[in-house]
């Protein structure tokens, strides 16, 4: 708590028009963290990201690994074929994307039988079922510092559990 309190008002975060705070991206983390534990996911769990390089992608990561589940980030420039491979080889239980790779998976969910949820920032589409706008559970980044505190469920997480899994850009054939 000290080293939170030493950093509350500096901005963590720029992306165009939002600043967000470490207050503010850390109760991003908390309040998703608490979100993927309501949705059902555990440590283990496979959960994917698939988007650009907004505020809601280093909230995402650190709420997955905090709880222990494993984040499996796929590249935002793979098209439909990549990231079905992605989804399908990792196993992953929930997909946080943005719209633009909401697009392209919308089609292919009944493909993905371990994928249960698919939770979308910034959605320009309406959603079906099982994907839910991001925002529902954490806003939007410029209102991250006005969601409740909250503390991070407590997990035990060790030093040798898994927390990641990477993908290569598949360049040769299909990512490994």
């Amino acid at each position: 708590r000290h080293v939170r309190a030493a950093y509350t008002a500096n901005e963590f975060i720029v992306y165009e028009g939002d600043r967000i705070s470490y207050e503010g991206w850390f109760r991003a983390v908390a309040a998703l963290a608490r979100a993927l534990q309501q949705a059902g996911v555990a440590k283990g769990d496979r959960v994917a990201i698939a988007m650009r390089n907004l505020p809601e992608w280093p909230v995402a990561f650190f709420a997955i690994t905090s709880i222990g589940a494993i984040a499996v980030p796929l590249n935002a420039w793979w098209q439909s074929e990549e990231l079905h491979h992605g989804l399908a080889d990792s196993g992953a239980s929930l997909l946080i994307c943005d719209d633009q790779r909401y697009q392209c998976v919308a089609t292919m969910l009944d493909r993905l039988p371990a994928l249960r949820t698919v939770w979308v920032s910034r959605a320009k589409v309406p959603l079906q079922a099982p994907a839910a706008a991001l925002e529902t559970m954490i806003g939007e980044p410029r209102s991250y510092g006005e969601l409740p505190d909250g503390d991070i469920p407590d997990v035990a997480v060790g030093p040798d559990d898994d927390a990641t899994i990477f993908y290569t850009s598949g360049t040769t054939g299909l990512p490994k």
